[in-house]
């Protein structure tokens, strides 16, 4: 893929992506542009903290509150995990249980297990088990592709 940068001293910022046909890697340059820097705001305690995404290991619903997981905190967040899998709907997080987002940055290895699961090593030495139903995307999303 050919880019070309542009410096400007004044107007607005702005990004151009032309295309032949629609790749995974085009793919991908669309996601990272339309999501941005968001940011997210959960709680711990009762103080609220703003959250960035490239923070985040995973994030996990239990008992029906879900919770986002730093490298040092754990914090309550009042959306529901279907709305964070949407909100977070880029190439580096993946739903990789019913229950659990994962932040693919944050893998530090991988190892295969019976039944067609993976078990995930998180940068924290956390493991993560991505369950039979989302393997096969999650290979699929390692190799480049989007998962379904």
């Amino acid at each position: 893929m050919k880019f070309t940068v542009i410096k400007i001293a004044e107007g607005e910022d702005e990004v151009i992506l032309k295309y032949r046909s629609m790749t995974p890697e085009t793919e991908r340059m669309i996601h990272l542009l339309q999501s941005g820097s968001k940011r997210l705001v959960g709680m711990k305690g009762k103080t609220q903290v703003v959250l960035s995404k490239s923070e985040i290991l995973y994030i996990e619903s239990v008992d029906g509150k879900t919770f986002a997981y730093t490298q040092e905190d754990v914090l309550r967040l009042e959306d529901t995990l279907s709305q964070l899998e949407h909100l977070l709907n880029d190439i580096n997080f993946f739903r990789c249980s019913k229950s659990m987002i994962l932040n693919i940055d944050k893998v530090k290895c991988l190892r295969s297990l019976p039944s067609n699961r993976i078990d995930a090593t998180m940068c924290n030495g956390e493991h993560i088990l991505i369950s039979r139903t989302y393997a096969s995307d999650f290979r699929k999303r390692l190799k480049g592709g989007r998962a379904q």
